[in-house]
């Protein structure tokens, strides 16, 4: 960052991050094949999303335009490159070194600062302290409520994966008994048990990351209408609004939603809209290694959004009177996002690419042949009325709305 021209640091950071990242989860891949055990790749991927989007917050805030800037781009710009000691304090911040969740460089040098607290204004003067030399006096609000709450959650989800996940080893999708002997609803029945279970290893670790950054002060985002703080800045999913989204897109957004706003800030807002897609789903795909699962599930993703798109430019403006009627079609459209979630996302757990495709082939590629034709056909199937052009525009598949009230997002 401090050799390269400002113009092109960006990428230049950006390029050697994901080599060096990719480096190490090949060394891994020889050495520990399969493994799930914790090691330098899971830290070293969260320090690459730091310091590329640094890299690419600087490159914003020197030589750019205003205008020129996005309002996500806007918030997260930085305008003066980091001493050696707030880089370093930034990119080994021990409050989420191990598990994330990813802290924006501008979220947390106003959090050393204190400035987290100053830019919001409590609802109420109770928590302001006027009699300091007359000065205006901010008392920070406790965390402890939302940290407790984190902590139960946390230990709650760890409990249940501990207990249930030897009944649901994905492990026995390989058997031939399994593929065989069992039909292709009965096998997304367990597929749907099984990786509900290994996403509970997930919320462990984020939710419990984000209650030790609360502890801290970091992760405060203003007060709600009626004057409770509120500690989801830094928060890295959304439980139930991701077990119960209506859409592909609704669970998306709240998965891992600091890396859907990194690679929102390094590649969707970069790149022609017709390929934003696709380089985000390729990005977060090296992003986690080179396990064939991973490919096959961010590939099955971009066709799924695609295909998700279309069906809801053919289908969702039919539905939205009476309400009745629309209760009944987003109860529909939940079933259908998690019957795809676990056809796409089984593949990522497996990590193996003939044992998937296996699977697949058995399943005769069915969701996939149906996504194909929602894409090519559907809208030729269909007519477009005029309730349909004045219905509320699709936002796109990776925008999710930021702490700061701005859109930010994308895929992790």
């Amino acid at each position: 960052m401090r050799t390269q021209d400002p113009h092109s640091v960006q990428r230049m950071v950006l390029l050697v991050a994901v080599i060096y990242l990719s480096c190490i989860h090949l060394h891994r891949q020889m050495y520990d094949y399969g493994s799930h055990t914790l090691d330098i790749t899971g830290p070293l991927m969260v320090m690459t999303q730091k310091v590329t989007s640094l890299a690419f917050s600087l490159h914003d805030g020197l030589t750019r335009k205003e205008e020129e800037l996005t309002t996500n781009q806007k918030y997260y710009a930085i305008r003066k490159l980091p001493s050696a000691l707030e880089y370093f304090s930034y990119v080994f911040h021990f409050h989420a070194l191990m598990a994330g969740p990813v802290i924006f460089y501008k979220d947390y040098i106003e959090f050393i600062h204190g400035h987290n607290f100053r830019w919001h204004t409590p609802p109420t003067d109770s928590r302001l302290d006027t009699n300091y030399n007359q000065k205006r006096v901010i008392i920070e609000p406790s965390p402890v409520k939302a940290v407790v709450k984190k902590v139960i959650t946390s230990v709650l989800c760890a409990g249940l994966f501990v207990t249930f996940i030897p009944s649901f080893n994905i492990q026995r999708v390989k058997d031939d008994d399994f593929v065989d002997g069992k039909t292709a609803v009965e096998q997304l029945l367990y597929l749907s048990v099984a990786t509900v279970l290994v996403r509970f290893k997930y919320y462990h670790a984020w939710v419990l990351a984000d209650a030790i950054c609360n502890l801290s002060g970091l992760g405060f985002n203003g007060y709600s209408p009626d004057g409770t703080a509120q500690w989801d800045l830094v928060s890295n999913v959304d439980i139930l609004s991701f077990e119960m989204g209506i859409t592909l897109k609704d669970s998306i957004d709240h998965w891992n939603k600091g890396t859907n706003v990194w690679l929102r800030m390094v590649v969707f807002e970069r790149v022609p809209r017709r390929y934003g897609t696709i380089l985000t789903y390729s990005l977060s795909a090296f992003w986690h290694g080179f396990y064939p699962g991973y490919y096959l599930t961010f590939a099955s993703g971009a066709l799924f959004t695609y295909a998700s798109r279309a069906v809801r430019r053919c289908f969702r403006h039919y539905f939205q009177e009476p309400p009745a009627l629309k209760a009944f079609y987003d109860f529909v459209t939940m079933i259908v996002t998690r019957v795809v979630m676990t056809y796409i996302t089984f593949s990522f757990v497996l990590l193996e690419f003939w044992p998937s495709m296996r699977l697949y082939t058995n399943m005769y590629f069915s969701l996939h042949l149906a996504a194909v034709f929602a894409i090519i056909v559907l809208p030729h199937l269909t007519s477009h009325s005029p309730s349909h052009s004045n219905s509320t525009p699709l936002k796109n598949p990776f925008s999710r709305l930021s702490p700061n009230g701005v859109t930010s997002g994308v895929n992790g």
